[in-house]
């Protein structure tokens, strides 16, 4: 895993050589083994590299053997090995054994299309100096990370993280006021929006060609999931598992110390096993633990531990430790709301102690169905499809009204959410089902300022156009695909990427591999949810392979015990907030709603948590990034 970055200016202006050294080494932590640049006129390249395969060779960037073409690369091809052989019958010679060499050469073989022959998580950008074009490119389900920025003058800036952009000078930094309603809807920024106006994430998928001389730019999609005319796969409990097994198998090729995350999970377990069935020493693995007992799941992560003879290490933590709340704008420079983010920052760290690679467990709730929003909205939709969708708004939009919110209550007596997604369509529904902050809350917080400058945006509207593409698609595939187009990338593995390249861990995600993905999904969704429980094909599948008590076990999320943590020690910074300068001054925020959903949230008689943590990242972020808040 590595960092990257760029500049390329038009033909009256050179490149700022001390510019990109700054961007360069704002990213360090993502590579502090090495740097490397590229230099001429009007086109420069930096990269950080943390060293993996080849760990001697692969120095970046790598030049063509002409000079003219020049790549600067981050993340890992793990089909390298056989593109290195065929592209070796087509006459190429290769100087390294590194997959950033293949990757190279297939661009010379294959030009922009050889992204489609790529298996792993990459984002890169290659300068082609015989074309006059830089191409960018970022993996099928965004597991690495690509922002870019267009400044006043033309200059065409790139990297890794949004930060190092924030060195180029004479960079303004606005806030993005649709983007900032989404984070407070969602927790996240989603692609291909950042929190300020000028940058923009490169959307998973997707390419960018620009032509230096004319300045024009082409994003193009090169992958899709086709859920609306699949071919429909046979359930083959083996076949799910050997395809799984032969994605871990390539994730275990490095020339360093290598392990895994085990949370005691399903997925984290099922990959584990897998690796030590193809091991020949004990895996290396590691979880932490939670000081409030039904938030440890410690003792399921030692079972599995037993159960497959790893080397494995615990580390208990508090479930009240505030002391990274100030460290998080720096490590995702937009507001980031997740707050599993603060264990998941803690077992990266535990990791690095041992390897310099760690294999995760991310993105089988989003293949198999694992979420309880998943079960709900399904039962939603049964109940949606009763009846048009004016008749449920006449009926249910009054109910939700009239229907107190008792966070308080046993579950059966919160009736709110569910009378509120019945009066809206489904997408709009399973918007409101994701929501950190729902709509009657957000419109608690916005001020007449911000109501006025949103001019009627509801971030909902992302989900629709989502749900529009796979129209037709089962229910439960669309909401998949909506959550593979946002949460996945925006949130989950976001989290995971900037807290383990915060500690210069390279993280590996064998259940994205993007044709067991693709394989997955051509599975009947009724395969998916089975009798009201998820995953269920995964669970037959590794039924006997995995201990039957983590697989027969609830569900639990790495999470902490946030809503009583935020009563007791995190009151005082709560009350904070209330008065915060950078967050009042902007005009955006109701200080009246503010106080109140404070208030509310400590006296119990709602919970606001997961709204409030929202608005203590916005906070935060703002302060880290000095935005400039009067032009907005």
């Amino acid at each position: 895993m590595c960092g990257i970055s760029g500049i390329v200016t038009t033909s009256s202006t050179r490149v700022d050589q001390v510019a990109l050294r700054r961007m360069t080494d704002s990213i360090q932590h993502r590579g502090p083994d090495d740097e490397g640049f590229f230099w001429s006129d009007h086109v420069a390249l930096g990269h950080r590299r943390l060293s993996i395969i080849d760990v001697e060779g692969g120095l970046q960037p790598m030049l063509s053997q002409d000079e003219g073409v020049v790549l600067t690369y981050n993340g890992e091809i793990y089909n390298f090995q056989h593109l290195r052989r065929e592209l070796e019958a087509l006459g190429h010679v290769f100087k390294t054994s590194s997959d950033t060499e293949v990757l190279l050469v297939s661009y010379l073989e294959w030009g922009t299309e050889c992204v489609s022959r790529l298996r792993g998580m990459f984002a890169f950008a290659i300068w082609d100096n015989r074309k006059g074009i830089l191409f960018l490119a970022r993996d099928r389900l965004g597991i690495k990370p690509l922002y870019y920025a267009n400044m006043p003058d033309g200059t065409f800036l790139f990297a890794s993280e949004m930060k190092a952009l924030l060195e180029y000078p004479g960079f303004v930094r606005s806030l993005r006021l649709d983007a900032m309603e989404d984070f407070l809807a969602l927790g996240y920024v989603p692609d291909p929006k950042s929190i300020l106006n000028g940058i923009e994430k490169l959307p998973p998928a997707h390419t960018l060609t620009l032509a230096k001389d004319t300045g024009r730019q082409d994003l193009q999609r090169y992958w899709n999931l086709d859920l609306v005319t699949p071919p429909v796969v046979e359930e083959d409990h083996q076949a799910l598992l050997d395809r799984l097994e032969e994605a871990v198998k390539l994730r275990m090729i490095a020339d360093v110390p290598l392990g895994a995350f085990l949370s005691g999970g399903l997925d984290s377990s099922t990959v584990v096993g897998l690796m030590s069935r193809n091991s020949n020493s004990p895996v290396e693995t590691c979880a932490v633990g939670s000081d409030v007992p039904e938030y440890d799941e410690s003792g399921y992560a030692q079972m599995v531990a037993d159960h497959f003879n790893t080397h494995h290490r615990m580390r208990l933590i508090s479930a009240h430790d505030s002391s990274l709340l100030d460290l998080m704008p720096s490590i995702f420079d937009e507001p980031f709301a997740d707050m599993s983010a603060l264990p998941t920052y803690k077992v990266c760290a535990l990791a690095r102690e041992n390897v310099k690679v760690a294999l995760s467990g991310d993105g089988g709730d989003e293949l198999f169905g694992g979420y309880r929003r998943y079960r709900l909205h399904m039962m939603e939709e049964k109940l949606r499809g009763a009846a048009p969708l004016m008749l449920r708004r006449a009926i249910f939009g009054p109910l939700s009204k009239m229907y107190p919110k008792m966070d308080w209550a046993p579950q059966v007596f919160r009736a709110k959410s569910t009378l509120e997604a019945l009066a809206r369509n489904s997408a709009q529904a399973y918007f409101q089902s994701v929501s950190k902050t729902p709509d009657r809350d957000r419109t608690r917080l916005q001020s007449q300022v911000m109501k006025k400058k949103l001019a009627g945006y509801h971030p909902h509207e992302r989900f629709e156009e989502l749900a529009a593409e796979v129209a037709g698609a089962h229910g439960l595939s669309v909401i998949q695909y909506i959550d593979i187009n946002t949460y996945l990338p925006g949130d989950i593995l976001t989290k995971v990427d900037r807290t383990s390249m915060a500690h210069s861990l390279e993280v590996r995600v064998p259940l994205l591999d993007h044709k067991f993905f693709e394989w997955g999904m051509r599975l009947s969704p009724d395969s998916r949810i089975v009798d009201g429980e998820g995953k269920a094909a995964f669970k037959q599948a590794i039924r006997g392979f995995v201990p039957d008590a983590v697989i027969d076990r609830p569900k639990r999320g790495f999470d902490i015990p946030a809503g009583q943590w935020m009563r007791d020690e995190m009151a005082p910074t709560l009350r904070a907030l209330c008065k915060s300068e950078v967050l009042l001054d902007t005009g955006l925020i109701s200080r009246s709603g503010l106080s109140a959903m404070v208030e509310e949230h400590l006296a119990a008689r709602r919970d606001h948590h997961a709204s409030l943590w929202c608005v203590l990242m916005l906070d935060r972020t703002l302060a880290k990034l000095d935005a400039n808040l009067a032009n907005i």
